[in-house]
């Protein structure tokens, strides 16, 4: 998707810009948007005990404002918005185009992009459970009286929250972004009546305060540092959700609104801290006063739950791109609008963060130990990211070696503090993620290993097309003919299908006309209509036809079919054509190259891909499908 660029001569283009730019306020800064609840309040917790002294919280605040100078200005708006795969961002896209550019790092960067895929599904579980939790625990300062109430509050919302996905978000979504507007808007105006309270805190915008703590801080410095890193959490979206805005859009967003809000309001709960040392324990909804409590607490659950939509959203474009790239069997994808082809709904991958974010509610009671859990997914990403940058600076936009290596070491070393410091939170709950993150790892990494194995194993008895063809034009008793045309769809265009064959040997006939039928996913994220079919006819009776689908786009063979009627000489009418799949069922086999378990778990995971003529949109009524058993 493009972005629409304002100006100044088109008053509907500037509309559109607009709305573009309030959309991603609500999507790509719902997540960001919602740490100031928690970040600042669990980076002062280990020094709670001793009191905190002035210069610890200017260092802290100096830390949070400079983070997010340098990991999300630096980083995400100035530099990887520019890293698009054809308009579209994220993990995924960006191995999807260092995959076309490169050969000699293919297994560096397949590992990477899957650790880096699996650690942003693990961040899309715990940040729903951590910020909702976060949101509601507000009330308990309205009334103490709701304190065992927040749990069952907190699932139900998740419960609702998730039972509308498949709803889509399309109407919701404009929603969004005005509520987030204001939500940014509150934030600031809660930091600016509070940085009076003492205006020393406003030393922490020099970031030798930042450098001061981190030398002086010792290991409890380092335990705050995986705190420190929560401001950033949801960085990652303004990444992945560069197709569905624009680079533009997302830029001033940053610079004209959540920067500015997010600075003013960490500045706030600092000064507010260093005034008033007894608001320790809850120094966000401490900012405001006793009439806008109730207030913020609504609108801060109601950000939450934009930031819980924003996530979710992202895991089921990762797990479309996932499907389309083969890291994942094909799992049922619905578009929930008509219009944006960025709204899906993933049943599959929505049950499974539901499951998982329930889990996590109830295992850590509150959002203070899950708080602890949360960091290692998103500064694992964060790094992967920018390891995968490195390659990106030299094989496309054609630096040196040394160049790049100067301009991402420094971000590099400083992510990786934030990892180690965030390590430290293993036994805390810090597990999780990473198993997590480790489990959709094996998943991924199982199919793609067991998928070709399954391709190599297939191809020793394949029987090349054109050896086929010309068997057949020389047999002297050819299958009978019958009217009509004939599709058969294969992985491989220059090799017989088995299901042909199957069809010649049970059923003794061949159509008229009989296309051989591959569909091929780009390493781009969309394919015109000019460039989506290549016919190539190889005899009277025969023909190939390769369909070509962007990694974004939902493969529709019968909508491609009715493109080629127009434009090409092969004609197609859909009530004389007869669609022939393969179903394969698997079988483990003692001797398969995958060990017991991971064959067992593969043909598992075959079990919960979509049935082919649903995810190539074929007419229900026009697909014949022929079963083959087959060992792997």
């Amino acid at each position: 998707m493009t972005a629409v660029h304002a100006s100044s001569e088109s008053p509907s283009e500037t509309r559109k810009f607009l709305v573009l730019l309030v959309g991603s306020i609500g999507v790509v800064y719902g997540d960001i948007g919602t740490s100031p609840l928690y970040a600042f309040r669990e980076a002062l917790r280990p020094f709670s005990d001793d009191g905190v002294q002035q210069q610890e919280v200017i260092g802290l605040i100096s830390l949070m404002v400079w983070t997010l100078t340098i990991i999300v200005t630096f980083k995400y708006v100035l530099f990887l918005l520019r890293a698009d795969n054809d308009g579209e961002g994220g993990t995924l896209s960006l191995l999807a185009l260092l995959m076309k550019q490169t050969g000699s790092y293919m297994p560096i960067l397949f590992f990477a992009g899957l650790i880096g895929s699996a650690l942003f599904i693990g961040d899309a579980m715990i940040t729903p459970a951590l910020s909702v939790m976060s949101a509601l625990e507000g009330m308990k300062l309205v009334t103490p009286a709701f304190t065992n109430y927040v749990l069952p509050l907190s699932a139900a919302v998740m419960v609702g929250l998730f039972a509308i996905q498949r709803k889509g978000t399309g109407a919701v979504a404009k929603f969004f972004g005005p509520i987030t507007v204001v939500w940014f808007l509150a934030m600031a105006w809660g930091g600016l009546i509070h940085i009076g309270d003492d205006w020393t805190i406003l030393q922490a915008l020099n970031p030798i305060n930042a450098l001061w703590f981190i030398t002086h801080a010792g290991w409890a410095g380092l335990i705050v540092l995986g705190a420190v890193f929560l401001t950033v959490t949801g960085a990652e979206a303004l990444y992945a959700d560069l197709g569905h805005f624009g680079r533009k859009p997302i830029s001033v967003a940053w610079f004209m609104l959540v920067f500015p809000a997010l600075a003013l309001n960490y500045l706030g709960q600092g000064a507010l801290v260093l005034g008033h040392p007894e608001t320790i324990h809850s120094p966000f909804y401490l900012l405001y006063p006793d009439w806008a409590l109730l207030p913020m607490v609504i609108l801060a659950t109601m950000a939450t739950i934009i930031a819980s939509q924003a996530v979710i959203t992202g895991a089921f474009s990762l797990a479309r791109q996932a499907v389309h790239l083969g890291f994942l069997p094909r799992l049922l994808i619905t578009f929930t609008s008509e219009t944006n082809t960025g709204q899906i709904y993933v049943p599959a991958v929505n049950a499974l963060l539901f499951v998982g974010v329930i889990v996590l509610i109830f295992s850590f009671g509150n959002s203070e130990s899950l708080a602890t859990a949360y960091g290692i997914s998103v500064t694992g990403a964060m790094v992967v990211t920018t390891l995968m940058s490195f390659q990106y600076l030299r094989s496309v936009w054609g630096w040196n070696t040394l160049a790049a290596a100067a301009v991402l070491l420094p971000l590099l070393v400083l992510e990786s503090v934030f990892l180690a410091a965030n390590l430290f939170k293993i036994h805390d709950g810090g597990w999780v993620p990473v198993l997590l993150a480790l489990a959709i790892m094996v998943i991924m990494w199982t199919w793609t290993r067991g998928s070709r194995i399954l391709r190599e194993k297939t191809a020793r008895n394949e029987l090349p097309l054109e050896s086929f063809i010309r068997s057949f034009e020389k047999s002297a008793h050819p299958p009978a003919t019958v009217p009509g045309m004939a599709v058969f769809l294969t992985s491989h265009g220059d090799t017989t299908p088995a299901v042909l064959l199957h069809n010649i040997k049970h059923n003794h006939v061949l159509h008229q006309k009989n296309v051989i039928l591959t569909v091929r996913t780009s390493d781009k994220p969309y394919v015109s209509d000019d460039h989506r079919a290549t016919i190539t006819p190889i005899s009277d009776r025969f023909s190939k036809l390769e369909l070509c689908f962007g990694f974004m786009e939902q493969p529709n063979v019968s909508k491609a079919l009715a493109i080629c009627k127009k434009r090409t000489e092969l004609k197609f009418e859909i009530m004389n054509t007869s669609f022939y799949i393969g179903r394969r069922t698997l079988i483990a086999d003692p001797n398969s190259d995958l060990p017991r378990w991971q064959d067992r778990l593969y043909i598992a995971l075959s079990g919960l891909g979509i049935d082919p003529s649903d995810h190539f949109r074929l007419p229900a009524n026009r697909v014949v499908e022929i079963g083959e058993q087959v060992t792997v």
